[in-house]
């Protein structure tokens, strides 16, 4: 062949195949050099990659725990302000610089929408809380029940002057691309804002119903590292070259046997098993209910020296097991496909906000399966599912006017002064 027949180094055919060549994975024991080379076993610089990945892990660790410390509000505000992050790297995912220096404004239509889905998602779930919360001033309170009465109209309106404000911005020869980037948007909001949603709704039910499903998912992840880093051989999936089924299958016995432990250790703090009912961020106390009352299981079959004749098990490390079989086995898909998208678009990662991991985005791939999984499960097997006074009030200080209110009062007053007067 002559030497012409072969691409120059910058061509684009060359680059193609240098693409082409790097984003395949070979299964073949034969080519077990070529595959061997992306599995953690054989990377020569993963000792420098995992002492990067452990700072900044061990650095968003004690900023974890210190919002934990802080509470719920601040708990809250550090899931909108990750929403925030992860909406700033899948915005820019599919930007092109030449389209919006002709469009001028229109990222900021695209923030006007996520503002707007913000508002109205977090209204919904927030809305008792703030009422609580104001309940004892007279002025905030009216003003806070109508904005909560109309809360959906304000945010129906806002999403109006959105769709107006893009139909008034369309482009002629850009119909396509501002098209494209609308329908990106509302996909962007979708995948994030249902597990954010459902993220703050599982931190006010309690800390714990948040920070386990949380602790399984970065604990899966740092043991599926970690066994695949020593031990890993064999590769899982295509769209992973660097996971490996000793990593899979490790991580997972890892995170079911935590998963066990640690609802133990967490369930014995009313901080974190206390449902908040308002917006302040003073400390709990409640009454913990049977899932975190311990139960006592005779060792009796243990040897006469063993030290221990029973073990405290709090009934909800029992459902901590369902927890931990689902972020092990189930939630590691939402990895994969994410994994899948980035191929799809040739990135290695969504952003570089953090060292040695990517971007929000990155870490919060597991997370939105988790989290949804959590409030389905908390919701349909853990949650009363027969009303509670407590239930039937937050009913009436959600959906009655404060002149309702004393009306219902004065009746129900009356109502018992009757009952008591026909036993007597």
């Amino acid at each position: 062949m002559h030497k012409d027949d072969f691409p120059s180094p910058g061509s684009p055919m060359a680059r193609v195949r240098r693409r082409r060549s790097s984003s395949e994975v070979s299964m073949s024991p034969k080519a077990s050099k070529s595959s061997g080379n992306k599995l953690l076993l054989y990377d020569q610089n993963k000792y420098r990659s995992m002492l990067v990945r452990t700072y900044s892990s061990l650095c968003m660790l004690a900023g974890f725990i210190f919002l934990i410390y802080m509470g719920h509000l601040y708990m809250c505000a550090m899931v909108i302000g990750i929403q925030i992050i992860m909406g700033s790297e899948l915005f820019s995912l599919l930007r092109r610089a030449h389209e919006d220096s002709c469009l001028p404004g229109f990222r900021l239509l695209n923030w006007h929408f996520f503002f707007t889905a913000m508002l109205y998602v977090y209204g919904r779930i927030l809305r008792q809380q703030l009422v609580n919360t104001v309940s004892t001033d007279l002025i905030f309170y009216k003003l806070v029940s109508k904005l909560i009465k109309y809360q959906m109209v304000i945010c129906y309106f806002l999403y109006i002057a959105g769709i107006i404000w893009f139909i008034l911005t369309l482009k002629k020869k850009m119909y396509k691309y501002q098209f494209s980037q609308f329908s990106w948007t509302h996909m962007i909001l979708i995948v994030v804002f249902t597990q954010s949603s459902f993220t703050v709704a599982n931190i006010f039910e309690g800390i714990f119903w948040f920070l386990l499903p949380a602790s399984l998912i970065a604990m899966n992840d740092v043991a599926a590292y970690f066994f695949g880093f020593f031990f890993g051989k064999t590769p899982l999936i295509k769209l992973s070259p660097k996971k490996t089924w000793e990593g899979f299958v490790g991580g997972s016995v890892a995170t079911v046997a935590s998963a066990f432990l640690l609802a133990n250790i967490l369930g014995r703090f009313q901080w974190l098993t206390c449902p908040r009912k308002d917006l302040t961020t003073g400390w709990l106390h409640c009454d913990p209910g049977p899932l975190f009352k311990p139960e006592y299981f005779s060792l009796g079959w243990f040897p006469e020296w063993f030290r221990w004749k029973e073990i405290p098990i709090l009934p909800v490390q029992w459902h901590a097991l369902y927890l931990g079989l689902f972020a092990s086995i189930i939630a590691p898909f939402g990895g994969f496909f994410a994994s899948g998208f980035k191929r799809a678009f040739k990135i290695k990662d969504f952003g570089d906000s953090i060292p040695g991991h990517g971007g929000f985005t990155d870490r919060m791939d597991c997370q939105m399966v988790m989290a949804i999984f959590a409030y389905i499960y908390y919701q349909s097997f853990v949650a009363p599912q027969d009303y509670s006074v407590d239930d039937i009030l937050d009913q009436i200080m959600r959906n009655l006017s404060f002149e309702e209110q004393k009306t219902l009062y004065k009746k129900l007053g009356q109502i018992l002064l009757d009952r008591n007067n026909g036993f007597s």
